[in-house]
């Protein structure tokens, strides 16, 4: 366990001297402060206003830049390392290898979700020195949301970055994958796939086996319960989940499907050809 804070504390302090930290940070920061100086907070969509219109944006806006933030900055990560010559220099010291990877991770995940969550308490602490209502239940469910984003794309990540052998190959691998979510984003192919005869419910878990899918449909479940948006595949939803057990499943499927594939990753690492 030493070993592995140890390693964690190494990669946020080189992560905090990174120039993608500044600008990650510098993101999520102006987002925030650019949805307060713009009056999000005075108007009213589908009956939210104030805090909870700001939130709704956040996490919209955040869906679209999280995963690509943490996919080519992740990648670098074995990748960068191997070209570097790091594992021959890691090789000579005591330290596992489980407690370097697991710490790596361990550091990154604390990096990549900490700016987000601060950026989204900042906005809680404006509002209560406006004395505009924090819708607390919201703060919370999107803040596990986050979460489990950022465990989703980190073990993602990790997996890509054990598998490439340059950190080239890994930085193409990290924007195709990104860009193959986005494909299946919004139910883009479910009417295809309806129209080829395909049953609605194996269209439907096609679609929300792409974790983008499932943050996005679970955002925005909390202002429209019915998911009137999504047209007849709501329906196949509600039935399987209900809107209760769509909620817990979109924290619950992204952050085991980011620990699988980080575990997978770590498999490959430890069998794999280090220097």
């Amino acid at each position: 366990m030493k070993q592995l804070w140890l390693t964690a504390r190494l990669d946020i302090v080189e992560s905090l001297r990174a120039r993608w930290f500044m600008i990650y940070v510098a993101v999520f920061g102006g987002i925030v402060a650019l949805l307060f100086l713009f009056g999000l907070t005075e108007s009213r969509v589908l009956g939210f206003i104030g805090l909870s219109r700001l939130l709704v944006t956040y996490i919209q806006l955040t869906m679209a830049i999280l995963p690509i933030f943490v996919l080519i900055t992740t990648v670098r990560s074995v990748a960068g390392d191997r070209e570097a010559g790091v594992f021959e220099y890691l090789l000579s010291l005591p330290v596992s290898l489980g407690a370097w990877f697991w710490g790596k991770i361990l550091g990154r995940y604390i990096v990549i979700f900490a700016p987000v969550f601060c950026a989204m308490l900042a906005a809680v602490l404006i509002a209560l020195i406006k004395d505009i209502d924090v819708p607390w239940g919201m703060f919370g469910y999107y803040t596990g949301l986050l979460a489990a984003m950022a465990a989703c794309f980190l073990g993602l990540g990790m997996l890509i970055s054990s598998i490439a052998r340059t950190t080239d190959m890994a930085q193409g691998a990290a924007f195709m994958t990104w860009l193959i979510l986005l494909l299946f984003l919004d139910l883009i192919l479910l009417g295809v796939m309806i129209q080829g005869r395909i049953a609605p419910e194996l269209a439907v878990s096609i679609a929300l086996a792409n974790p983008l899918q499932v943050f996005r449909t679970a955002a925005l479940a909390l202002f429209d319960p019915q998911l009137i948006v999504l047209g007849p595949a709501a329906y196949v939803i509600l039935d399987a989940f209900g809107v209760t057990g769509y909620k817990i499943f979109a924290l619950v499927y992204p952050t085991t499907l980011g620990l699988l594939a980080a575990s997978l990753g770590y498999f490959l690492f430890r069998r794999g050809d280090l220097p």
